[in-house]
């Protein structure tokens, strides 16, 4: 049998599955397969022949052409698995070069956020989608010069995804003109495209968009340096169906590309936002003249327009289906505007001025009169509306106002006034908040004239106390839903219990968020009289573990679905129990800052309370 095996190492393998050696002595002897044997010495291992798979020695036109030909599903989605060479082949086959038919109505959503969103990632979702009827909707989220994605990525999407109908593309610098323009020829169903911090496109990558996808109906374009007023020139003559534009901080455009996108689009565009881009009051002008289909219209930061742009926007008389305008840090917005753009936009009924530092009590009382049927405004930071221009506004407003916000504006002060009120207000909700001049005497005024309050928030005010929020809503008649008065430190016990004995079969939702004075007692008297209150929040108050055990035992069975107890240094561990029951219904559950409740306490509660979102 020695001679059977003496072969040298320099002789080759055989492969086959059965062997029968020469004739001889030995003829007619079989070997069964056996397996190579594992050489570790260098010089033994390069004699041997190492073959190359012979899959992955075909050319890549051999494997396109076997790749194009499988049906779209698990066949491809397999081969994706097999290396990432065959992966970016497949993402490279477009929908027009397949040989199978691919039906796809666009129907999923797939988003990527900081380090997950990669070529890689993207290639995958090219492939796995086109069998699950199709990606819809895509949301790329990136890391900034970090990121991961470049136009590779978006390409493979290109190809892979005809169907889709929405991308967003957020911090992306490596991703240009190329990549967009892929979408742009191969996604032709395209509606919504969001553009974000993606300095590499510019206004050829717009054109491609504008010439190819008919069907945009939604462009927003923010930080995007190299986007310019031709690209708006461009989507203006080809998108026929956009019906929302948003422009933000983009440099290289001004009034040529807005104007005209306005003067061609604005019988069909329905939505407007300009925000710090380097206009005039030409494209207002424009605007004002030929937006005759716009109904919402946001102006922020548009240092370039002054009080004639806003004048003649209103007095053009062609926004006639204006129904909100919110507009914020433009200097150009004073008392005349506001009441050119009341008396010129019949339809107006939400209006937000945030930082117009010349709007005055005048303006809002003009506003009043001319807008016939505002419905609601919000004001901050318009510090030179003082409180004859804020109850002036109120009064001329009548019954069509529902609701009416101020935040921090430093005009307001106290009002002491016996005047004797002919009218009521249908106002429903009230907000004010961080305006230190507002105290109780401003609320007792209201409190005459506003009867019909549901939803009233009183945030950091030092000057009111239970006096003017008890004169308030002394006379209301509809039952309150909703009362916020965080940070209101010299508000008490007195005012929950009148609350929950006047609303308590109406209240849902309590904040008590900061008022020092808040005890255990309006706990207890909240879990006696308030039956559909769903939302309590007492944090950074005196409430202990008395008052949670008083919620846990209300003879009412409260729904309650929100409970916060952040800061509540006298909620302890005795309150588990009580909290585990309350648990029964809670979807979320603040106890952050709570020292005397234990790490093991915590985890006890996450471990029962599964169904609830806990903060600790």
């Amino acid at each position: 049998m020695s001679g059977i095996f003496s072969f040298s190492g320099d002789e080759e393998f055989f492969n086959g599955g059965s062997m029968y050696l020469s004739t001889g002595s030995c003829s007619g002897v079989y070997l069964p397969p056996r397996k190579r044997l594992r050489v570790a010495a260098p010089s033994l291992y390069s004699s041997f022949n190492q073959k190359q798979t012979s899959i992955e020695v075909l050319p890549d036109e051999c494997l396109f052409e076997i790749l194009r030909r499988l049906p779209s599903g698990k066949e491809r989605s397999a081969c994706a698995c097999v290396s990432k060479h065959w992966l970016n082949t497949l993402t490279s086959i477009k929908a027009n070069e397949s040989l199978q038919e691919v039906e796809s109505e666009g129907f999923l959503s797939r988003s990527l956020e900081g380090n997950k969103a990669t070529d890689l990632r993207l290639a995958a979702i090219s492939v796995g989608t086109s069998s699950r009827g199709g990606l819809g909707k895509l949301q790329i989220r990136g890391s900034g010069f970090e990121s991961r994605v470049t136009d590779a990525g978006i390409e493979s999407i290109a190809y892979g995804c005809p169907s889709l109908k929405s991308l967003s593309l957020w911090n992306l610098p490596a991703v240009s003109d190329k990549g967009l323009s892929e979408i742009a020829r191969c996604c032709p169903m395209l509606e919504r495209l969001d553009l974000s911090r993606c300095p590499g496109v510019t206004d050829k990558g717009l054109v491609a968009v504008a010439e190819s996808c008919r069907n945009l109906n939604d462009l927003t374009i923010d930080s995007c340096s190299g986007v310019g007023n031709e690209g708006l020139r461009a989507v203006a003559r080809g998108c026929s169906s956009l019906r929302s534009i948003s422009l933000r901080s983009c440099p290289r455009v001004g009034d040529q590309g807005v104007a005209f996108l306005l003067a061609q689009a604005g019988s069909y565009l329905t939505k407007v936002k300009l925000q710090m881009v380097n206009v005039t009051g030409l494209s207002l002008a424009v605007l004002g003249h030929y937006g005759v289909a716009v109904t919402e219209l946001v102006l922020s930061g548009l240092q370039g327009v002054n009080e004639k742009g806003f004048w003649v926007m209103g007095n053009a008389k062609g926004m006639k289906k204006l129904k909100s305008l919110s507009v914020t840090s433009c200097r150009g917005m004073t008392d005349v505007g506001v009441e050119a753009v009341g008396s010129g936009c019949p339809d107006l009924k939400h209006v937000s001025l945030n930082k117009c530092l010349l709007v005055s009590g005048k303006g809002l009382v003009c506003l009043a009169k001319s807008a016939l049927l505002l419905e609601s405004l919000k004001l901050e930071e318009c510090h030179r509306i003082s409180h004859f221009g804020f109850f002036g506004f109120l009064m001329s407003c009548g019954e069509k106002l529902k609701a009416f916000s101020l935040v921090n504006c430093l005009g307001i002060q106290d009002l002491n006034s016996e005047s004797h009120l002919t009218s009521t207000s249908s106002l429903r909700s009230l907000s004010v908040r961080c305006c230190p001049g507002f105290g109780d005497a401003s609320l007792t005024f209201l409190g005459k004239f506003c009867h019909q309050l549901q939803d009233v928030e009183l945030c950091g005010l030092n000057g009111v106390t239970d006096a003017g929020v008890l004169s308030l809503l002394q006379s209301n008649n509809v039952g309150l839903v909703k009362l916020n008065l965080n940070g209101c430190v010299n508000v008490s016990d007195d005012t929950v219990s009148a609350v929950s004995f006047s609303h308590g079969s109406t209240l849902e939702s309590l904040s008590l968020d900061g008022c020092k004075n808040i005890t255990d007692a309006s706990v207890v008297t909240v879990s006696k009289n308030c039956y559909s209150v769903n939302d309590l929040d007492v944090s950074n108050t005196l409430v202990s573990d008395h008052g949670i055990k008083a919620l846990a035992s209300s003879p009412n069975h409260l729904n309650l679905q929100v409970l916060s107890l952040g800061g509540c240094s006298g909620v302890t561990d005795k309150s588990k129990a009580c909290i585990q029951k309350l648990g029964r219904t809670l979807l979320g559950l603040n106890i952050q800052r709570c020292g005397r409740i234990s790490s093991s306490t915590v985890d006890s509660l996450l471990e029962q309370l599964w169904r609830c979102d806990i903060l600790y």
